[in-house]
């Protein structure tokens, strides 16, 4: 009975992987819907080629950094015992490759290529493991810190904050230190207006995120023994709410509708094994309509010009997460409890401190080393022709 526990969890935790795995296919036709028909082709290849690169980084050095276990051993020590924990760096490697995701839509359409790749070795390699070690691990005392000062830990069920906030708040420096793309907004306070190239594929990388967070959340318990269906009954409100609010919010536009079951999912990961299901209805619909409301400021008044609204949506919604935990996670709201209010602001706070000094350096740097940005007539022509010498779509039929 202990072989068949141990392999069932093994099963368990790799088909997680496998969906938090799909969900990277989400992120790319997201990103390859909102982006202009000009930079199609790099948003997939950034997706894919992020994650190849984040897995190296992460093997190499980000889990070792985290969970102070490394790989560097034989590969018969390798294959000892079950296998539980090679499938569990698996899993939470899809979770580190979702902060190299989440910033490739925020910097679309003006990213030099390279430098992007070398931001995401830094970043999942250094920037993520230490704040995820420090939540997830107990790593420098920062956890038993906040338990003896608050009478709780920071609780992140499955990173609200850990992937989501820090994932935002990394990008917001990017974002700034790449500057707007060229003729989106202008001297005289006029405002060009960048449509998404294709709806349906923004609702399809909609569709497929928001099916696999369902293993991102549910999956989150690590051990089949300790599923809770409360997860998923409350990802799936926290979903609806956030869909019905951008619905409200943003006045039917698709792009707002498609992405408030996304804000809502983001938001709930934090405390979804915490809450009542109302409550959880209640955090996805603020995160919804945050969403709306600072994706709009941001682009037309801050004139932030962050593609996909990547810091509203997880920077801001998985911030709002972090600190909803300790609202509606307490018994008085008809949550669960063993939660404080006061622990999860700090460690929200913590969350957001890190991406904000981690990105600022490893984006700073490499402006100042090798430049983050296209040339004006590399941007011009888009990057798909720029960097990958092929457009989305054959211009001219070729025939023999």
């Amino acid at each position: 009975m202990e072989q068949f526990k141990t392999s069932s969890d093994v099963l368990f935790i790799l088909l997680g992987a496998i969906m938090v795995l799909a969900m990277h296919a989400g992120f790319a036709f997201l990103e390859v819907g909102t982006v202009r028909k000009k930079n199609q082709v790099n948003a997939l290849v950034k997706i894919l080629t992020d994650f190849a690169m984040s897995t190296l980084a992460y093997f190499l050095i980000g889990y070792s950094l985290a969970y102070g276990t490394g790989f560097f051993v034989s590969a018969s020590e390798l294959a000892a015992g079950s296998g539980y924990e090679l499938v569990k760096f698996f899993f939470l490697l899809t979770f580190a490759a979702a902060i190299p995701a989440i910033i490739s839509g925020g910097i679309a359409e003006r990213a030099r290529f390279g430098p992007q790749l070398l931001a995401t070795f830094l970043i999942v390699g250094f920037v993520y493991p230490f704040f995820e070690g420090m939540v997830w691990n107990g790593n420098f005392g920062f956890q038993a810190w906040l338990e003896a000062s608050f009478g709780a830990p920071f609780h992140d069920f499955a990173g609200s904050v850990v992937v989501h906030a820090v994932g935002g708040w990394i990008a917001l420096p990017a974002v700034l230190l790449l500057g707007a793309r060229r003729g989106r907004y202008h001297k005289d306070g006029a405002i060009s207006a960048h449509p998404p190239s294709s709806i349906p594929f923004l609702a399809l990388g909609a569709w497929i995120l928001t099916v696999g967070w369902f293993g991102f959340n549910v999956m989150s318990a690590q051990r089949l023994e300790a599923v809770n269906g409360l997860v998923a009954l409350n990802s799936l409100m926290a979903m609806v709410g956030g869909t019905l609010a951008a619905l409200a919010a943003g006045r039917n536009d698709p792009g707002f509708v498609h992405n408030g079951p996304l804000a809502g999912l983001v938001a709930v990961c934090a405390g979804s094994d915490l809450m009542h299901p109302l409550g959880a209805l209640a955090v996805g619909a603020v995160a919804g309509g945050l969403f709306v409301l600072l994706f709009t400021l941001a682009q037309n008044r801050w004139k932030i010009d962050d593609v996909l609204g990547v810091w509203p949506l997880h920077g801001l919604c998985g911030a709002w997460g972090g600190v909803a935990a300790g609202i509606f996670g307490a018994t008085a709201f008809g949550g669960v409890g063993g939660v404080s209010f006061a622990a999860q602001l700090v460690g929200t706070l913590a969350g957001i401190a890190v991406a904000l000094v981690g990105g600022v350096v490893v984006y700073g740097a490499i402006k100042l080393a090798m430049g983050l940005r296209l040339d004006p007539e590399q941007e011009f022509a888009g990057a798909d022709l720029s960097i990958h010498k092929i457009s989305a779509t054959a211009e001219h039929e070729t025939s023999w």
